[in-house]
């Protein structure tokens, strides 16, 4: 139990959350994988992605996945000045949270049918029916969620990160527990217990374990609705409920404006943005979640210099890894998409096609590992409403893209869209901070940016022609030819580029020995 409770520098902390995400992804996955292997990309698969796209809007209209983020910097502020009025100001945040994410679940759940053909317009009558009963059970979930957060945000300003880096463990392994335990028992219901599994994951992974790590280091809730700071939480609050950004959305556009395109194109981009999240959050959500407490710590001490250095440590880190990993996904997407679904019924037509999808959109991690930073410095400094306009701006912009890319390249121009709504609103928050706040924290990241692209040119080639050469032994879409592709093509391309750097820019490579350095200590 100490170990859990124990508190963590910002290094040991992204190594820490970037781990959680890794096998967090691996679990969600794994979960896919069990999807694709029985229901492919038809109709049932369609339906329970898009069952999560009423849940997750009333999360984004409630800043849920913001909301320990909103927390942090007026907790850690007020836990220094008076401890006792903090943890008044906790409890009225976990009792408004709570009051506001049931009503809105309720009424969700008693609009289920109409919401349901409201966000899948190209769904059949079927297809709707289905979608509104998958809908009502996964809707509850979001009632454990938004608490969960406000205890979440306790243990961040702990600088406590082992408990939630292991909510998502719970999580996910609950939905593929369900899921299967639906298959055995009742496999006439499709993927209904799926279903089950995310209600169940929410409460014991979101709700039930952050509550027993601050409970275990120290809680006072008393139940109340009145404290003067909760007008501050509002205030930061507003602008992520009425702002919504293209990161936040992606995944719901996949869903809504898949809808529009063929059957399966839901599925498909599903499929491939789970894999393309992998390294997002093992990278950029890691970097951004460890760097947010010691940010916002910077911030209340006013400490203008270290926090500048902070952040720009962490973007050139942080760079360093997302330019390799993405420009090698790249050239391996196809075999990975084939190798993790390739199976049942996952064709290997779907996993080229997928396969294609997830290439376009590894084009995007870069931008989503500068924003995903970049946004907790904002968010540091208390500043939500620039976030919220920028994304807001970058979304309208985008709403178009997704629409003609859909009816024009089906999931492929979706694809595009979100490379593009991504990219344009990490361009627009770097832009305004360098206005707002100078070149002092972004100083130096743009040349790294590009001599980290040089490198990778070199050996994404190797890479690839290693792959194509050793591929062509085995048969045709065979997972043992795409094994010997991703495993080829992965040695490659890390020899060439560290080899490149060490030779050309040694300077490089010195976060990746002061690591190795430090996990040894």
């Amino acid at each position: 139990m100490a170990l859990l409770l124990r508190a963590q520098s910002a290094g040991l902390a992204a190594v820490a959350l970037g781990i959680s995400v890794f096998l967090s992804r691996i679990l969600g996955l794994v979960r896919d994988k069990i999807i694709s292997y029985y229901f492919g990309s038809g109709m049932e698969s369609d339906v329970y992605f898009t069952a999560f796209v009423v849940p997750d809007f009333i999360s984004y209209l409630l800043a849920g996945g913001y909301f320990s983020i909103t927390l942090v910097p007026l907790l850690s502020r007020r836990f220094l000045e008076d401890e006792d009025d903090a943890w008044r100001f906790f409890s009225a945040a976990v009792c408004w949270a709570t009051l506001a994410i049931s009503l809105f679940c309720l009424l969700g759940w008693l609009f289920a049918p109409q919401l349901a053909k409201l966000v899948a317009p190209g769904f059949s009558g079927e297809k709707s029916l289905l979608l509104a009963r998958y809908l009502r059970i996964i809707l509850p979930a979001q009632i454990f969620f938004l608490p969960g957060a406000c205890f979440t945000a306790v243990l961040y300003c702990r600088k406590q990160f082992t408990v939630p880096a292991l909510t998502p463990l719970f999580y996910n392994g609950a939905i593929i527990l369900g899921g299967l335990a639906g298959l055995a028992l009742a496999p006439e219901q499709g993927m209904e217990g799926f279903c089950w599994g995310v209600l169940a994951g929410a409460f014991a992974g979101s709700f039930a374990l952050p509550l027993w790590a601050v409970r275990a280091g120290g809680l006072r809730f008393t139940p109340r609705l009145a404290h003067p700071m909760m007008k501050t939480v509002l205030k930061l609050a507003l602008p992520l409920m009425l702002g919504q950004s293209i990161v936040s959305l992606d995944e719901q556009f996949i869903r809504i404006f898949g809808s529009l395109a063929h059957e399966g194109s839901v599925s498909l981009l599903s499929y491939a943005r789970r894999i393309m999240l992998v390294p997002v959050g093992v990278i950029a959500q890691a970097a951004g979640l460890a760097s947010f407490p010691f940010l916002a710590g910077l911030v209340a001490k006013g400490d203008k210099r270290r926090f500048e250095a902070s952040l720009n440590t962490t973007l050139q880190n942080a760079l360093l890894v997302a330019f390799p990993v993405s420009l090698w996904m790249m050239v391996a997407a196809e075999p990975i998409m084939r190798l993790v679904f390739q199976q049942g019924s996952f064709t290997p037509k779907a996993a080229a096609q997928s396969g294609l999808l997830l290439a376009v959109m590894m084009a995007s991690v870069v931008f989503w590992t500068i924003q995903q930073i970049m946004g907790r410095a904002y968010y540091a400094c208390q500043d939500t409403l620039t976030p919220a306009l920028l994304g807001t701006l970058a979304t309208v912009f985008t709403l178009g893209a997704y629409y003609y890319g859909a009816i024009s390249l089906g999931p492929l121009g979706i694809a595009f869209a979100g490379a593009f709504g991504v990219a344009l609103y990490t361009g627009l928050l770097c832009f305004v901070w360098w206005r707002r706040h100078g070149a002092g924290a972004l100083a130096g990241v743009a040349t790294l940016a590009f001599i980290a692209l040089c490198l990778c040119i070199p050996a994404k080639l190797a890479a690839g022609l290693t792959g194509r050469l050793l591929q062509s032994l085995f048969p045709e879409y065979s997972l043992a030819g795409a094994f010997v592709f991703i495993c080829a093509s992965g040695v490659v391309f890390c020899a060439v580029y560290l080899g490149l750097a060490q030779l050309l820019r040694p300077d490089l490579l010195a976060p990746l020995h002061a690591l190795r350095n430090r996990l040894k200590k």
